[in-house]
């Protein structure tokens, strides 16, 4: 049987040419779920670990179990109400084929499905924006609670829609004019993205990773939004810049480029595995003034005391900012995991702060967009810590078209 296959451009749903719909597809995507949501593995994993094990798959194959699997995980509360079942995921993705008017064929599985029930009580649903939005209500309520109802929910609903694939030239072996030509020639098209140095977006999903550029160094794949935490973070050719959450290091990668290889970066982190694989896309990017450190206990922090002239604290956060890119977060996080991480926020700023020179700066950051993993930790921290000055801060909104981020700048002033 041939069907139409939707595939989702921002959050409209289009059709795209006409396949046949495997049932072993279908099964794939509800595999996937349940992995998600039973075994609470991570989406992306999962998927890319299905498609190593499918190799057969064609690049339609491939992306109808995403996209599907993808916007089940965006709108799974809305899906499994409809269904009334959390865990019946052949049922859930029946219901998303129909709503998404997907013909399928009479598979014994569904059977039951009665399609004309499915569309009214869809219907009814979307009339509480908490299940059309498709949230839990304790994020619906403190998303509501820290940012106000008209912010939050415009906000919310923009993070149920896709994310832009976003590319930044890496100016230490290539430049804009450069890369963009070397895309046109494989017949992909990079637009820039204004005010943001650097940042392109592609305008159909590829896999990037494959891509012979990207092998040689030319670019990294790295949301606007986190783009800018580098720009502000304003780095100077000869500084000494510690990015002490350094993580797998795609800001210190941008510093290092910012910089021109001039000066020298530390990048530390409490994993040993991210700063080796740092290390490894640092030798592709050429960023040669790029030193790693793991952070094994505070002694690892009082030895760089008063060294930085800039601090960056990209702190682990909530991750809010980031669910358009990470649907799986809003059934991974729970209140008692963000109150952990706001401890642990606080815990970092006071005790890596020290490593901030007199007159230096500390740059403080997170992809959440509650004000308690904010303001409010900048704020308590300035409240306790008299030798440090909040300059500006700045918090950039999913509405605006990328990933979310709040950063502060704080200078260190005796």
């Amino acid at each position: 049987m041939s069907l139409s296959v939707a595939y989702k451009a921002g959050s409209r749903w289009c059709v795209k040419s006409l396949m046949k719909l495997y049932k072993n597809l279908v099964n794939a995507v509800a595999e996937i779920l349940q992995e998600i949501f039973v075994q609470k593995k991570y989406a992306d994993k999962v998927l890319e670990r299905h498609f190593k094990q499918h190799p057969q798959w064609g690049s339609r194959d491939r992306r109808f179990v995403a996209e599907a699997v993808y916007d089940i995980v965006r709108y799974y509360r809305l899906y499994s109400e409809i269904v009334d079942s959390k865990n019946n995921f052949w049922f859930i993705t029946a219901a998303w084929l129909v709503i998404k008017k997907i013909e399928f064929p009479d598979w014994p599985e569904f059977k039951s499905l009665n399609r004309a029930e499915v569309l009214v009580k869809y219907k009814q649903l979307l009339e509480n924006p908490v299940l059309a939005q498709s949230y839990p209500d304790w994020l619906w309520q403190l998303g509501t609670d820290e940012l106000g109802r008209d912010v939050w929910e415009k906000e919310a609903s923009e993070m149920n829609t896709t994310a832009k694939l976003v590319l930044r030239v890496n100016n230490l072996k290539c430049n804009a004019e450069k890369l963009t030509e070397a895309f046109e020639k494989l017949d992909l098209k990079l637009v820039a993205i204004d005010g943001v140095q650097d940042a392109f977006y592609l305008t159909k999903r590829e896999n990037l990773f494959q891509n012979k550029f990207f092998k040689e160094g030319w670019f990294e794949i790295q949301d606007a939004g986190s783009q800018q935490i580098g720009l502000f973070l304003n780095p100077q050719p000869g500084e000494v810049i510690i990015d002490a959450c350094a993580g797998a290091g795609g800001k210190s990668l941008q510093l290092a480029a910012l910089m021109k290889n001039k000066g020298k970066i530390l990048s530390m982190d409490v994993e040993s595995w991210k700063l080796e694989e740092l290390k490894k896309r640092a030798k592709r990017a050429g960023a040669f003034n790029i030193e790693t450190r793991l952070i094994e206990n505070q002694k690892s922090i009082k030895q760089y005391s008063g060294r930085a002239d800039k601090l960056l604290l990209d702190v682990p956060c909530s991750g809010l900012g980031v669910i358009r890119r990470n649907p799986d977060a809003k059934w991974k996080l729970s209140p008692e995991v963000i109150e952990r991480t706001k401890n642990l926020q606080a815990k970092i700023l006071g005790d890596y702060s020290e490593m901030v020179k007199i007159k230096g700066e500390l740059i403080y950051s997170t992809c959440s967009l509650l004000p308690s993993e904010n303001k409010s930790q900048v704020d308590q921290f300035v409240s306790q810590h008299n030798d440090f000055k909040l300059i500006e801060d700045k918090t950039i909104f999913p509405s605006e078209g990328y990933d979310g981020f709040y950063m502060a700048r704080l200078k260190r002033i005796n």
